[in-house]
């Protein structure tokens, strides 16, 4: 017999104080009624009711037993509840990692209208750039980033934006130390190399290409410590249009050999366990995220990035004898 069944009857029992009228509420016949109430005094190896033809009651164990099983009972049927309003109604804690560069500069902002949209989901958020164990670290939404696309037949992973891999520098750079006019040149500049993604970095260098070996003497494990390195002149790097997208459009970033090295498509994805039975939380978010995205322009596109390289800083007319430099 099934003995959260039989646990059920046995609470009806001692509230209405008849096998009759529990059975009923139960839909079954009172004879099984009262085999459940038996099959729990054999387990628990106590007797629980009082049977007289007139009336049943509950034993001094029956009322502690009843006692428990009615609070145990009661708090089943609210964590049910509790779940099946979770699947309809947004609610609860939402754990949530994210690119930080990309997070910093977009998701934050989603986050903060969303929990304002929402107020009975608590967001709870992590700026990080590894990839975490979506289901072994208890994440319920992981946005990442990858030029290769995203490949675990156990995530789902839907499609938010797309931003795009360039090399690029600040003019200043380029009036220092020129312009690069091919990919042979660049072994003659200086790069600001990012330890997180080497295969992005070195990109210039694939096959077909002069391959110079890339220089430089700094290394950065934060796409924005990147960013603001190269702002301040300090050498030229591959990154996303999801960090330097604003200071290519405002001209403090310049793409550079475009033609030879075409923007690479960066898909960023919100990325969850199932389909089945995703919960409401889950479900609002990531449409949140796909219709705020999806319905206007993050950064430049290609066709901007090429009017932005059209637009390279020329290197500085050289200065007249006897001009300090």
């Amino acid at each position: 017999m099934d003995t959260l069944v039989s646990m059920k009857v046995f609470r009806h029992v001692v509230e209405a104080a008849s096998f009759v009228a529990a059975a009923e509420r139960m839909g079954m016949s009172a004879a099984m009624a009262s085999k459940h109430v038996m099959h729990l005094e054999q387990q628990l190896g106590a007797r629980l009711l009082n049977r007289t033809t007139r009336r049943v009651a509950p034993t001094e164990a029956g009322r502690e037993y009843y006692e428990r099983v009615a609070q145990a009972l009661t708090e089943l049927d609210e964590a049910g509840q509790a779940v099946g309003a979770a699947s309809v109604v947004p609610q609860g804690r939402l754990r949530v990692s994210s690119l930080t560069a990309f997070g910093l500069r977009h998701v934050m902002g989603a986050v903060a209208d969303y929990a304002a949209d929402f107020p009975q989901v608590t967001v709870d958020i992590t700026l990080s750039d590894r990839v975490v164990e979506l289901i072994d670290e208890g994440f319920d939404v992981a946005i990442r980033a990858s030029p290769s696309g995203l490949k675990s037949s156990s995530l789902i992973a839907r499609p938010l934006a797309t931003a795009h891999i360039v090399l690029c520098a600040a003019p200043e750079y380029l009036r220092r130390h020129g312009v690069p006019k091919s990919v042979a040149d660049l072994a003659q500049h200086k790069f600001v190399h990012y330890a997180g993604a080497s295969a992005a970095e070195l990109a210039p260098f694939a096959e077909g290409h002069a391959r110079p070996k890339p220089g430089g003497n700094l290394i950065v494990n934060h796409l924005e410590a990147l960013r603001v390195v190269l702002l301040q002149g300090g050498g030229l790097s591959m990154l996303g249009t999801e960090v330097i997208g604003d200071d290519i459009a405002q001209g403090r970033l310049v793409p550079l050999l475009v033609d030879e090295l075409p923007p690479r498509e960066l898909p960023i994805y919100a990325v969850y366990a199932s389909r089945r039975h995703l919960s409401a939380k889950v479900r609002s978010f990531v449409d949140f995220l796909a219709e705020r995205f999806g319905e206007r322009a993050l950064w430049p596109g290609v066709e901007e990035i090429r009017e932005a390289a059209a637009r390279a800083v020329p290197p500085a007319p050289p200065r007249p004898p006897g001009k300090p430099a």
